[in-house]
């Protein structure tokens, strides 16, 4: 069976709510763009939460959304 697929557009229009079934149905989602597949939204298995390590790599981050490096507003799914 394949795994159902959504243009960036609708999933950044539905996010949530694509997010909300990815986690109830435990399915895989595909984004594409264009219709060539570019992410797979995939669920997280609860046994896994919370069992790995973190490893920081800077000293801190904060910089890189006060630098004007991410910028939300102008973020374009479809670019």
């Amino acid at each position: 069976m394949s795994e159902p697929t959504v243009p960036a557009s609708v999933f950044k229009a539905r996010c949530l709510a694509l997010l909300d079934e990815v986690a109830t149905t435990h399915r895989s989602l595909v984004v594409t763009k264009h219709g060539v597949p570019v992410a797979r939204v995939v669920p997280i298995e609860h046994s896994t939460l919370g069992s790995g390590s973190v490893t920081l790599l800077a000293d801190d981050d904060s910089d890189y959304f006060t630098a004007g490096t991410f910028d939300e507003d102008s973020w374009d799914a479809d670019r």
